[in-house]
C-alpha cells in the first residue's frame, strides 16, 4: 500500500472479529443489478469512475454507486462493513498489504474460477500472491505504483555526478550532496515503506514463514546488513526528522526559486509522485497557491540500483480489488470485475499514470522516463509478508517505531531482537 495508514489502533481486536466476517455460507444472491463499489482515496480519477458506471449500466441495466473512503479510516470501515450483508460494499478496493489479513479470515469471495479470464498469469504476480489463500484467488491486483528515484539534475551535474549503477554508489553520491540546508537524499526516519528497499536489496525481509508460522526477520543477517546501510545513509544524507514516516518528499525537491536552494537533491517515491514534482509557479486558477511544472532540464528519474547493479527490489505501492463474501449481489459484482479487468479499463489506468494490473497493457503508461522507471522498478518489486496478521502489524505502528529508532542511531541488533518479539505477537493473526 502506498499511503500513511495512521495508527488506527488497527482495531487488532476488530480484525480478530473479522474471523466471523464471512459467513460459512454466502447469503443468497438477490439478483439485484444495483451494486456499490468502494474506492480508496482519490487515486481512481473521475473519468474512470464515470466509465465504470456507464459500462456497468450498459452491460447489466443496473446502477453502480461508487463511494470513496479515506485511507485514514478505511481499515476500521472495512472491518465493520464487510461482515454485514446489509452494509457491505459489493466490490471494494483494498490496500495490497492488507489483503492477506482479510483474505485469510474469509472476507472476500473465491473468484478462482474467474482468474484466467480476468488476466491470469498476466496479472502482477506479487499482488496476486497477497490476495490468495491455499491456492485460491480472493483479491486481485487493481493498480500498482512502484517506487523509484527522482533527482535534481542541476544539483547532481554541478557536483560532477551521474546516475549511479549500484546501491553503494547511490549511497555515496547522495551523501556528498548533503549540506547544512539540503538533504542529499530526503528520507524520513520512520519511513519504513521506502527504507525497506535497503533490506530487500541485500536479500533480507521483514518476516519469513516457517512451516505454517510467520516470524519476524529483523534479526536475520541479511536484514541486519540492509538496516546498517540504511542507518548510515540516513545519518550521512538526510535532514528529514527522525520522527517523519510517510510524507510528501516532492515538496522538498521542488524548485522554488523564491526560497533559494531546494531542501532535497534526491527523493524516492511512488511513480504517481511525478505529477507533483517541478518548478513552482503561481497557480493560474488561484494566485495564492503554486503548481509544479516538470522541467526535464532540472529534474530526472531513475530506478534505485541494486547491490550488484540492475534494479533494487523496492516496495510496490498500490491496491487490490475483491468481492465481499457477504454481498447479496455476487453475480452483479462479478460483472463489474469483468469490466475492471477489461482491456479498455486497464489501458485507461495506464493512461492516467496508474500501473495496470494486467502487465500486457503496461505500454499504456507511455514511453517516457516515468513509464520506464515504473515498469523497471515494478518488475522486481516486493510486497510485505502475506501473513494473516500483517494488517495488525502495520496498524500497530511498530514498524515506524523500529525504523525511527534505527535511523536515530540505536543499536540495530538490540532493537531487532526487541521488535521481533513484538511483531511475532501479532503477525499470525
Amino acid at each position: 500500500m502506498k499511503r500513511k495508514i495512521g495508527v488506527v489502533a488497527l482495531a487488532t481486536a476488530s480484525l480478530i472479529v473479522l474471523a466471523g466476517c464471512a459467513t460459512a455460507t454466502p447469503p443468497a444472491d438477490t439478483g439485484s443489478k444495483n451494486i456499490t463499489l468502494w474506492v480508496m482515496g482519490g487515486d481512481t480519477p473521475d473519468a474512470l469512475r464515470e466509465y465504470l458506471k456507464t459500462e456497468y449500466a450498459s452491460a447489466t441495466g443496473g446502477t453502480l454507486t461508487i463511494e470513496q473512503q479515506d485511507w485514514a479510516d478505511a481499515l476500521s470501515k472495512l472491518t465493520t462493513a464487510l461482515p454485514d450483508p446489509e452494509n457491505t460494499p459489493d466490490v471494494t478496493e483494498i490496500g495490497n498489504t492488507w489483503s492477506p489479513t482479510f483474505t485469510s479470515v474469509g472476507a472476500f469471495s473465491d473468484i478462482s474460477d474467474m482468474y484466467k479470464d480476468l488476466g491470469g498469469s498476466k496479472l502482477l504476480q506479487s499482488f496476486v500472491d497477497v490476495g490468495a489463500v491455499d491456492g485460491k484467488n480472493y483479491a486481485l491486483p487493481y493498480y500498482f505504483g512502484s517506487r523509484y528515484v527522482f533527482y535534481r539534475k542541476d544539483i547532481w551535474t554541478a557536483a560532477g555526478l551521474t546516475v549511479p549503477t549500484t546501491l553503494a554508489e547511490f549511497n555515496s553520491d547522495v551523501a556528498t550532496l548533503k549540506t547544512a540546508g539540503q538533504s542529499g537524499f530526503y528520507l524520513g526516519g520512520e519511513d519504513w515503506r521506502n527504507g525497506v528497499s535497503w533490506i530487500f536489496a541485500n536479500g533480507g525481509d521483514l518476516a519469513t514463514k516457517d512451516g505454517s508460522t510467520w516470524k519476524s526477520a529483523l534479526s536475520s543477517a541479511k536484514t541486519q546488513t540492509g538496516l546498517e546501510q540504511l542507518q548510515a545513509l540516513y545519518t550521512s544524507a538526510s535532514l528529514a526528522p527522525v520522527t517523519e514516516a510517510d510524507s510528501t518528499p516532492w515538496v522538498n525537491i521542488n524548485n522554488n526559486a523564491s526560497t533559494g536552494a531546494p531542501e532535497a537533491a534526491t527523493i524516492i517515491a511512488p511513480g504517481w509522485a511525478h505529477w507533483s514534482i517541478g518548478d513552482l509557479t503561481p497557480d493560474p486558477k488561484d494566485s495564492t497557491k503554486t503548481v509544479a511544472t516538470w522541467n526535464d532540464a532540472t529534474f530526472g528519474a531513475f530506478v534505485l540500483p541494486g547491490v550488484d547493479g540492475g534494479a533494487a527490489p523496492v516496495f510496490a505501492g498500490g491496491s487490490n480489488i475483491a468481492i465481499s463474501a457477504a454481498s447479496k449481489n455476487q453475480s452483479s459484482a462479478r460483472e463489474l470485475m469483468k469490466i475492471i479487468f477489461s482491456a479498455d479499463y486497464q489501458k485507461m489506468l495506464g493512461a492516467n499514470g496508474l500501473g495496470p494490473a494486467n502487465l500486457d497493457y503496461a505500454s499504456s503508461l507511455g514511453d517516457d522516463q516515468f513509464a520506464k522507471a515504473l515498469s523497471d522498478s515494478a518488475a522486481g518489486s516486493k510486497l510485505t509478508p502475506a501473513a494473516p496478521g500483517w494488517a495488525a502489524v502495520e496498524g500497530s505502528g511498530l514498524l515506524e517505531e523500529f525504523f525511527g529508532k534505527v535511523n536515530g542511531g540505536g543499536d540495530i541488533k538490540t532493537l531487532a531482537a526487541e521488535y521481533d518479539k513484538k511483531i511475532d505477537a501479532l503477525i499470525n493473526g
